[in-house]
Protein backbone atom coordinates (compact mmCIF):
# COMPACT_ATOMS: atom_id res chain seq x y z
CA UNK A 1 0.00 0.00 0.00
CA UNK A 2 1.07 3.57 -0.61
CA UNK A 3 2.68 5.02 2.52
CA UNK A 4 1.29 8.46 3.30
CA UNK A 5 2.21 11.14 5.82
CA UNK A 6 -1.16 12.86 6.24
CA UNK A 7 -0.72 16.41 7.55
CA UNK A 8 -3.74 18.13 9.08
CA UNK A 9 -4.39 21.26 11.11
CA UNK A 10 -6.48 20.32 14.13
CA UNK A 11 -6.82 23.99 15.10
CA UNK A 12 -8.90 24.77 12.01
CA UNK A 13 -12.04 23.10 13.43
CA UNK A 14 -15.60 23.97 12.47
CA UNK A 15 -17.31 22.62 9.35
CA UNK A 16 -13.88 21.61 8.05
CA UNK A 17 -13.89 18.62 10.45
CA UNK A 18 -16.38 16.73 8.29
CA UNK A 19 -14.25 17.24 5.19
CA UNK A 20 -11.14 16.03 7.03
CA UNK A 21 -12.97 12.92 8.24
CA UNK A 22 -14.20 12.17 4.73
CA UNK A 23 -10.74 12.53 3.21
CA UNK A 24 -9.08 10.44 5.94
CA UNK A 25 -11.59 7.66 5.37
CA UNK A 26 -10.65 7.43 1.70
CA UNK A 27 -6.92 7.65 2.40
CA UNK A 28 -7.01 4.95 5.08
CA UNK A 29 -8.95 2.65 2.80
CA UNK A 30 -6.31 2.89 0.08
CA UNK A 31 -3.04 3.65 1.86
CA UNK A 32 -0.89 3.15 4.95
CA UNK A 33 -1.55 6.42 6.81
CA UNK A 34 0.81 8.05 9.29
CA UNK A 35 -0.95 11.13 10.79
CA UNK A 36 0.91 14.36 11.52
CA UNK A 37 -0.01 17.81 12.76
CA UNK A 38 0.64 20.98 10.77
CA UNK A 39 3.02 22.41 13.36
CA UNK A 40 5.94 24.52 12.07
CA UNK A 41 8.13 23.48 15.01
CA UNK A 42 7.42 19.74 14.76
CA UNK A 43 7.20 19.38 10.97
CA UNK A 44 10.97 19.21 10.25
CA UNK A 45 11.33 16.26 12.62
CA UNK A 46 8.24 14.55 11.21
CA UNK A 47 9.57 14.76 7.64
CA UNK A 48 12.98 13.50 8.77
CA UNK A 49 11.45 10.48 10.57
CA UNK A 50 9.28 9.45 7.62
CA UNK A 51 11.38 9.86 4.46
CA UNK A 52 9.58 6.99 2.70
CA UNK A 53 6.10 8.42 3.27
CA UNK A 54 4.56 10.73 0.69
CA UNK A 55 3.22 13.84 2.47
CA UNK A 56 -0.45 14.65 1.83
CA UNK A 57 -1.58 18.09 2.98
CA UNK A 58 -5.18 18.60 4.05
CA UNK A 59 -5.38 22.38 3.77
CA UNK A 60 -4.93 25.39 1.54
CA UNK A 61 -2.14 27.43 0.01
CA UNK A 62 -0.79 28.43 3.42
CA UNK A 63 -0.47 24.79 4.47
CA UNK A 64 1.34 23.90 1.24
CA UNK A 65 3.58 26.93 1.70
CA UNK A 66 4.58 25.72 5.18
CA UNK A 67 5.31 22.19 3.94
CA UNK A 68 7.42 23.36 0.99
CA UNK A 69 9.21 26.01 3.07
CA UNK A 70 10.11 23.31 5.60
CA UNK A 71 11.34 21.01 2.83
CA UNK A 72 13.43 23.89 1.47
CA UNK A 73 15.08 24.48 4.85
CA UNK A 74 15.85 20.76 5.10
CA UNK A 75 17.47 20.77 1.66
CA UNK A 76 14.82 18.48 0.18
CA UNK A 77 14.29 20.74 -2.83
CA UNK A 78 17.94 20.30 -3.83
CA UNK A 79 17.43 16.56 -4.46
CA UNK A 80 15.09 14.81 -6.91
CA UNK A 81 11.69 16.59 -6.85
CA UNK A 82 9.93 16.73 -3.49
CA UNK A 83 6.70 14.70 -3.85
CA UNK A 84 3.42 15.40 -2.08
CA UNK A 85 -0.34 15.31 -2.45
CA UNK A 86 -2.90 18.02 -1.72
CA UNK A 87 -6.49 17.81 -0.55
CA UNK A 88 -7.70 21.42 -0.87
CA UNK A 89 -9.46 22.47 2.32
CA UNK A 90 -8.36 26.10 2.42
CA UNK A 91 -10.24 29.34 1.84
CA UNK A 92 -8.94 30.15 -1.65
CA UNK A 93 -7.26 26.91 -2.85
CA UNK A 94 -5.52 28.76 -5.67
CA UNK A 95 -2.74 26.21 -6.16
CA UNK A 96 -5.32 23.42 -6.34
CA UNK A 97 -7.12 25.36 -9.07
CA UNK A 98 -3.89 25.73 -11.03
CA UNK A 99 -3.34 21.97 -10.83
CA UNK A 100 -6.93 21.04 -11.70
CA UNK A 101 -7.49 19.27 -8.39
CA UNK A 102 -11.08 18.52 -7.35
CA UNK A 103 -12.37 20.56 -4.42
CA UNK A 104 -14.50 17.67 -3.16
CA UNK A 105 -12.52 16.02 -0.31
CA UNK A 106 -13.34 12.42 -1.25
CA UNK A 107 -12.39 12.91 -4.91
CA UNK A 108 -9.25 14.82 -3.94
CA UNK A 109 -8.25 12.01 -1.58
CA UNK A 110 -8.63 9.48 -4.40
CA UNK A 111 -6.30 11.63 -6.50
CA UNK A 112 -3.75 11.77 -3.65
CA UNK A 113 -3.64 7.95 -3.70
CA UNK A 114 -2.84 7.85 -7.41
CA UNK A 115 0.53 7.73 -9.15
CA UNK A 116 -0.19 10.52 -11.65
CA UNK A 117 2.04 13.49 -10.88
CA UNK A 118 2.80 16.91 -12.31
CA UNK A 119 6.12 18.67 -11.96
CA UNK A 120 5.79 22.11 -10.38
CA UNK A 121 8.25 25.00 -10.17
CA UNK A 122 9.03 26.91 -6.98
CA UNK A 123 10.13 30.53 -6.56
CA UNK A 124 12.93 30.97 -4.02
CA UNK A 125 14.08 34.34 -2.70
CA UNK A 126 17.33 35.69 -1.32
CA UNK A 127 15.80 35.98 2.16
CA UNK A 128 15.38 32.20 2.40
CA UNK A 129 11.69 32.15 1.48
CA UNK A 130 9.75 30.12 -1.06
CA UNK A 131 6.62 30.71 -3.13
CA UNK A 132 4.58 27.89 -4.64
CA UNK A 133 1.61 29.77 -6.11
CA UNK A 134 2.15 33.55 -6.14
CA UNK A 135 3.69 36.49 -4.37
CA UNK A 136 2.21 39.95 -4.75
CA UNK A 137 2.96 43.35 -3.32
CA UNK A 138 0.79 46.42 -2.90
CA UNK A 139 -2.97 46.60 -2.93
CA UNK A 140 -3.51 42.83 -3.17
CA UNK A 141 -1.37 42.18 -0.09
CA UNK A 142 -3.10 45.01 1.74
CA UNK A 143 -6.43 43.42 0.77
CA UNK A 144 -5.22 40.12 2.22
CA UNK A 145 -4.30 41.85 5.48
CA UNK A 146 -7.74 43.40 5.73
CA UNK A 147 -9.40 40.07 4.84
CA UNK A 148 -7.84 38.12 7.74
CA UNK A 149 -10.34 39.13 10.44
CA UNK A 150 -13.23 38.64 7.98
CA UNK A 151 -12.45 35.01 7.04
CA UNK A 152 -14.26 33.34 9.98
CA UNK A 153 -17.53 35.06 9.00
CA UNK A 154 -17.22 35.48 5.23
CA UNK A 155 -15.00 32.62 4.04
CA UNK A 156 -14.06 33.11 0.37
CA UNK A 157 -15.93 36.43 0.31
CA UNK A 158 -13.44 37.91 2.78
CA UNK A 159 -10.87 38.64 0.09
CA UNK A 160 -13.21 40.58 -2.28
CA UNK A 161 -14.43 42.63 0.68
CA UNK A 162 -10.86 43.27 1.80
CA UNK A 163 -9.97 44.21 -1.77
CA UNK A 164 -12.76 46.77 -1.93
CA UNK A 165 -11.63 48.39 1.32
CA UNK A 166 -7.96 48.40 0.36
CA UNK A 167 -8.59 49.59 -3.19
CA UNK A 168 -10.69 52.53 -2.03
CA UNK A 169 -7.75 54.18 -0.28
CA UNK A 170 -4.63 52.89 -2.07
CA UNK A 171 -2.32 55.59 -3.44
CA UNK A 172 0.29 53.16 -4.73
CA UNK A 173 3.95 52.53 -3.88
CA UNK A 174 7.19 53.59 -5.57
CA UNK A 175 8.77 50.28 -6.54
CA UNK A 176 11.55 49.32 -8.92
CA UNK A 177 11.00 46.02 -10.72
CA UNK A 178 13.43 44.24 -13.04
CA UNK A 179 12.91 40.95 -14.87
CA UNK A 180 16.05 39.12 -15.99
CA UNK A 181 17.90 42.43 -15.76
CA UNK A 182 15.37 44.45 -17.80
CA UNK A 183 13.66 47.26 -15.86
CA UNK A 184 9.85 47.11 -16.19
CA UNK A 185 9.14 49.66 -13.42
CA UNK A 186 11.69 52.32 -12.54
CA UNK A 187 10.03 53.68 -9.41
CA UNK A 188 9.12 57.06 -10.90
CA UNK A 189 5.43 56.12 -11.08
CA UNK A 190 3.51 54.68 -8.17
CA UNK A 191 2.54 51.04 -8.63
CA UNK A 192 -0.80 49.77 -7.38
CA UNK A 193 0.24 46.12 -7.54
CA UNK A 194 3.23 43.95 -8.42
CA UNK A 195 2.47 40.25 -8.87
CA UNK A 196 4.86 37.36 -9.48
CA UNK A 197 2.89 34.31 -10.48
CA UNK A 198 3.85 30.67 -10.63
CA UNK A 199 0.14 29.87 -10.56
CA UNK A 200 -2.64 31.93 -12.16
CA UNK A 201 -4.96 33.08 -9.37
CA UNK A 202 -4.90 34.65 -5.92
CA UNK A 203 -7.64 35.26 -3.36
CA UNK A 204 -9.72 32.26 -4.37
CA UNK A 205 -9.86 32.77 -8.12
CA UNK A 206 -8.70 36.26 -9.18
CA UNK A 207 -6.52 35.59 -12.27
CA UNK A 208 -3.73 38.04 -11.44
CA UNK A 209 -1.19 36.38 -13.79
CA UNK A 210 -3.54 34.81 -16.36
CA UNK A 211 -0.80 33.42 -18.63
CA UNK A 212 1.21 31.68 -15.89
CA UNK A 213 2.00 27.97 -15.93
CA UNK A 214 3.32 26.15 -12.88
CA UNK A 215 5.83 24.05 -14.80
CA UNK A 216 7.29 26.27 -17.55
CA UNK A 217 10.42 27.34 -15.65
CA UNK A 218 9.44 31.01 -15.62
CA UNK A 219 7.41 33.34 -13.43
CA UNK A 220 4.87 35.75 -14.87
CA UNK A 221 5.12 39.35 -13.69
CA UNK A 222 2.31 41.92 -13.72
CA UNK A 223 2.80 45.55 -12.66
CA UNK A 224 -0.22 47.84 -12.44
CA UNK A 225 0.11 51.63 -12.38
CA UNK A 226 -3.68 52.08 -12.05
CA UNK A 227 -3.54 54.47 -9.08
CA UNK A 228 -6.28 57.04 -9.82
CA UNK A 229 -9.68 56.14 -8.35
CA UNK A 230 -11.29 55.62 -11.77
CA UNK A 231 -8.27 53.61 -12.89
CA UNK A 232 -8.43 51.47 -9.72
CA UNK A 233 -12.08 50.63 -10.35
CA UNK A 234 -11.43 49.79 -14.00
CA UNK A 235 -8.41 47.68 -13.08
CA UNK A 236 -10.43 45.73 -10.51
CA UNK A 237 -13.18 45.04 -13.06
CA UNK A 238 -10.62 43.88 -15.63
CA UNK A 239 -8.79 41.72 -13.07
CA UNK A 240 -11.91 39.67 -12.36
CA UNK A 241 -11.98 38.66 -16.04
CA UNK A 242 -8.22 38.31 -16.43
CA UNK A 243 -8.20 41.17 -18.95
CA UNK A 244 -6.07 43.62 -16.97
CA UNK A 245 -2.84 42.95 -18.95
CA UNK A 246 -4.59 44.60 -21.92
CA UNK A 247 -4.75 47.94 -20.09
CA UNK A 248 -2.36 50.74 -21.06
CA UNK A 249 -1.30 51.24 -17.43
CA UNK A 250 -0.38 47.58 -16.84
CA UNK A 251 2.96 45.98 -17.79
CA UNK A 252 3.35 42.23 -18.23
CA UNK A 253 6.65 40.30 -18.40
CA UNK A 254 8.02 36.81 -17.89
CA UNK A 255 11.39 35.63 -16.70
CA UNK A 256 13.59 33.50 -14.45
CA UNK A 257 14.81 36.18 -12.01
CA UNK A 258 12.88 39.16 -10.63
CA UNK A 259 14.12 41.92 -8.32
CA UNK A 260 11.68 44.24 -6.50
CA UNK A 261 13.06 47.21 -4.56
CA UNK A 262 11.38 49.94 -2.55
CA UNK A 263 8.88 50.04 0.24
CA UNK A 264 7.84 49.66 2.88
CA UNK A 265 5.08 47.84 0.99
CA UNK A 266 2.72 45.01 2.06
CA UNK A 267 3.74 41.59 0.70
CA UNK A 268 1.70 38.39 0.40
CA UNK A 269 3.46 35.10 -0.40
CA UNK A 270 1.02 32.18 -0.74
CA UNK A 271 -1.23 33.91 1.77
CA UNK A 272 1.59 34.60 4.25
CA UNK A 273 1.57 38.34 5.02
CA UNK A 274 4.67 40.43 5.61
CA UNK A 275 6.28 43.66 4.44
CA UNK A 276 9.11 44.45 2.03
CA UNK A 277 11.57 47.22 2.82
CA UNK A 278 14.65 47.39 0.62
CA UNK A 279 15.11 44.83 -2.14
CA UNK A 280 14.37 41.17 -2.69
CA UNK A 281 15.20 38.79 -5.52
CA UNK A 282 13.07 35.83 -6.59
CA UNK A 283 14.45 33.03 -8.80
CA UNK A 284 12.68 30.06 -10.38
CA UNK A 285 13.71 26.62 -9.13
CA UNK A 286 12.36 24.53 -11.98
CA UNK A 287 10.49 21.29 -11.34
CA UNK A 288 11.42 21.22 -7.65
CA UNK A 289 8.10 19.56 -6.77
CA UNK A 290 5.95 16.68 -7.97
CA UNK A 291 2.30 16.89 -6.98
CA UNK A 292 -0.31 14.18 -7.48
CA UNK A 293 -2.95 15.33 -9.97
CA UNK A 294 -5.98 13.80 -11.71
CA UNK A 295 -5.15 11.33 -14.46
CA UNK A 296 -6.92 11.08 -17.83
CA UNK A 297 -9.98 9.57 -16.15
CA UNK A 298 -10.17 12.41 -13.62
CA UNK A 299 -8.74 10.48 -10.66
Amino acid sequence: MTRLLVITNSRAGGARDDAVATALGVLRAGGDVEPAELDPDALPGVLARHPEHRPVVLGGDGSVHLLVATAHRLGLLDRPPFRFGLIPLGTGNDLARALGLPLDPARAAAVALSDTEREVDVLVDDAGGVVVNAVHLGVGAEAGRRAVPLKPRLGRLAYPVGSAVAGASARGWRLRVSVDGAVVAGGERRALLVALGNGVTIGGGAPVTPSAQVDDGRMDVVVSFSTGWRARLAFAAALVRGRHPERHDVVEARGHRVVVAGGPVPLNADGELSELTGARTWTVLRHALRVTVPGPSGT
